[in-house]
């Protein structure tokens, strides 16, 4: 392998050489072995943590959006939650939501395996669900924060992670900072604490959300509408509605049907 910078090809031998790194996630890799150019771009730097979170393509490497990239972020998120979570009454607990984007139930479960390894109840959503629901549900259930793996209009190859508080909005500079140094002390993923599945959801640390959370959210919505009877008589209509995707000189497009 040649024509690598010294910072690239150290951090691509300590993800080949890592044993918490599985097989294929390396096999990835070395099939680039002559492709210099996207190693460069996949290890020039880690992914970068900002107020929303994380955005980037899907992929291994440092700086993609994979399974190991999203359990660092959550370890760090882990931390700085005990952290202010500490001398206060009860177990921390964070509300996880997803869209329906490639790997974001993977990811998903993955940022709740890892909250579970640390003590954090993980309260996860059985399937895709809008952001505004998580917000809403981290207030509901009184949760510690919430995170949400979307990557909203990004094209499809792009995935994200975005972190909230207990007030069910997104990190103000200030705590994004304070995870943001977090993730910065996880410097190995063998350090990462995290539990299997069947662990989590033996020990009550994994708890799946779904229809119960579906309604508290629906009925919340329709009695603050500022019209109901507007809204009643256009129900019809409104059910019929949904999103058309479709291609167009390669590229997703969408409509309103």
């Amino acid at each position: 392998m040649t024509e690598l910078s010294t910072n690239v090809r150290q951090r691509l031998d300590s993800w080949l050489q890592d044993p918490a790194i599985d097989e294929a996630t390396k096999q990835e890799l070395k099939q680039l072995e002559n492709n210099p150019a996207e190693l460069e771009d996949r290890f020039y730097r880690d992914l970068e943590f900002g107020t929303g979170g994380l955005r980037g393509v899907i992929g291994a490497g440092s700086n993609r959006m994979n399974r190991y990239t999203v359990a660092r972020a959550t370890q760090g998120f882990a931390e700085y939650i005990l952290q202010a979570h500490r001398g206060q009454e009860g177990q921390p607990s964070v509300v996880i939501a997803h869209d329906c984007r490639h790997f974001s139930p993977e990811f998903a479960l993955e940022a709740a395996l890892v909250l579970a390894g640390n003590g954090i109840v993980a309260k996860l959503f059985t399937s895709l669900r809008p952001t505004p629901q998580l917000s809403y549900t981290v207030r509901e259930l009184a949760a510690t924060g919430g995170i949400v793996v979307t990557a909203s209009h990004n094209p499809p190859e792009y995935n994200g992670y975005k972190v909230y508080n207990a007030f069910g909005g997104q990190l103000v500079p200030h705590e994004a900072e304070q995870v943001i140094a977090k993730i910065r002390e996880v410097t190995s993923f063998g350090g990462i604490k995290r539990l299997s599945r069947e662990e989590a959801e033996q020990q009550g640390m994994l708890i799946w959300l779904g229809e119960a959370e579906d309604e508290a959210f629906a009925e919340v919505v329709a009695a603050t509408s500022v019209n109901r009877e507007l809204m009643a008589a256009g129900a019809a209509r409104i059910w019929s509605s949904y999103l058309l995707l479709y291609m167009e000189q390669g590229i997703f497009r969408c409509a309103v049907c």
